[in-house]
């Protein structure tokens, strides 16, 4: 694959960037839509999840954005909060190396008022779920008369959620001669249906549209008790993470709280829980201070969670499209995954699409370990400080080690967010840490802390 240094005219500044984000070598969708990109093409591109995508739109956008100009000039709409959040956590990070960069995010879940004032202060590149990008035209908060790109990203998955007429009538918002970008896992009729809409000429660009037979190893069992079965994988197959899909929210809750009495390390994900909390279910679950997460297939897409070791479907998905995106959270990159699926006897019509491409696991062959549980070493501490108060990983780091005379193999994964922060800390210091915090400060300031449950 190229290197970084063959797009067109790009800055050193942009290169060193990169660089320093351990970016050295371009992924296929990357080299093959960067500079068509830059070059003004609109783009139509079949790329599953974990391509590199978000980069491949990214870049141009952050390259062609003029900070001069304070209003918006990229929109990216995307299915849900969550990957919303995901392309504005990469686009920031790719952005640094430009002075006033601002990016938007536009989603449900908080408050349209705060939304609202920011939009007022400007914004260069906005990120957004349909929904509420049009309550923001509604009200009139929001204008798109200076877009110059336009991407859609997932936009199979946005069809699905029946946002067709959505997204056409935020496009005809902004001026005509706008580019358009559209990425899609799967190009359903909808999908060519939308390209002819909005689309100009496009270059078709297909990359990754399937997972590698070697890449994730697929198994299905039979079973006519769904829950010892689960029990039997998880104590035979020992992964270091392991996310597990259910249909529903009310099952996500029930085998959540099953698995806990059961001695696990696990928390949920689903559509009831607001954003500071499904925010915070992906944050222990990466940090690994949860071990398992349940999901519905709300996470099947755009979160952001790396090296899961196993994936398991506890109830199939109802079609071939989101079983492939399930799957697809595990063998990520160069690692690879496995996925198993479970299937009760009458349901072997309904999975017939699974059991063509997997082999069928036997329950004998397992060697079951009775003692294993999926516990972490680590919790999390919550802090109430971000990048808002000019709190960094270093200064926690240096806080705990020296003020406070934590170890740092004791300090796992810390991430900073606008106003919080999070810190995973080995389970024997974190009492020690939140006490010593009462009375400690991080740069001459005091700050408030609380453990997660």
């Amino acid at each position: 694959m190229a290197a970084f240094n063959t797009i067109n005219n790009i800055p050193q500044a942009l290169l060193d960037t990169l660089s320093i984000l351990n970016f050295s070598k371009m992924s296929e969708i990357q080299e093959k839509a960067i500079n068509p990109i830059l070059e003004g093409k609109d783009i139509l591109a079949q790329s599953k999840t974990g391509s590199g995508k978000t980069l491949a739109f990214g870049i141009p956008a952050v390259m062609q954005t003029d900070t001069g100009n304070n209003k918006p000039q990229t929109i990216i709409i995307t299915p849900t909060r969550e990957l919303a959040e995901q392309i504005a956590v990469e686009l920031r990070k790719v952005a640094a190396y430009k002075a006033n960069l601002k990016i938007l995010t536009l989603y449900g879940g908080v408050p349209l008022r705060a939304q609202a004032e920011s939009l007022a202060k400007g914004a260069h590149i906005l990120i957004g779920t349909p929904g509420r990008i049009q309550d923001h035209l509604a009200k009139e908060t929001l204008v798109l008369n200076d877009i110059k790109t336009l991407v859609l990203d997932e936009a199979d998955r946005m069809l699905d959620m029946g946002f067709y007429d959505e997204i056409v009538k935020i496009a005809s918002n902004m001026p005509r001669a706008k580019q358009t970008l559209l990425f899609s896992a799967t190009f359903p009729e909808k999908i060519e249906k939308l390209a002819k809409a909005l689309l100009k000429s496009p270059l078709s660009i297909k990359v990754d549209t399937l997972i590698a037979e070697d890449k994730i190893d697929e198994i299905v069992y039979e079973t006519n008790d769904k829950f010892k079965t689960l029990t039997a994988l998880i104590q035979s197959y020992k992964p270091e993470s392991l996310l597990i899909f259910c249909n529903t929210k009310a099952e996500v809750m029930a085998l959540t709280d099953k698995l806990y009495s059961h001695g696990h390390s696990v928390i949920d994900i689903h559509g009831d829980l607001d954003q500071r909390e499904r925010n915070e279910s992906v944050l222990l679950f990466s940090n690994a201070s949860k071990r398992i997460l349940v999901a519905t297939d709300v996470a099947s897409r755009g979160l952001d969670i790396k090296d899961i070791a196993l994936v398991i479907n506890y109830d199939l998905p109802f079609d071939k499209e989101v079983y492939t995106h399930r799957i697809g959270r595990t063998g990520r990159a160069d690692a690879k995954g496995i996925a198993l699926s479970l299937y009760g006897n009458n349901e072997s019509e309904k999975c017939s699409y699974i059991t063509s491409s997997a082999r069928k696991g036997e329950m004998k062959d397992l060697r079951v370990d009775a003692r294993f549980k999926m516990q972490s070493d680590f919790d999390t501490l919550g802090i109430n400080g971000g990048k808002k108060t000019k709190l960094r990983a270093g200064d926690i780091l240096g806080t705990f080690c020296k003020e406070i005379g934590i170890d740092n193999k004791h300090i796992g994964k810390i991430t900073i967010t606008e106003t919080r922060s999070y810190v995973a800390l080995h389970h024997t210091v974190i009492e020690k840490v939140f006490k010593a915090l009462k009375k400690t400060t991080i740069k001459k300031k005091r700050y408030v802390a609380w453990i997660i449950d």
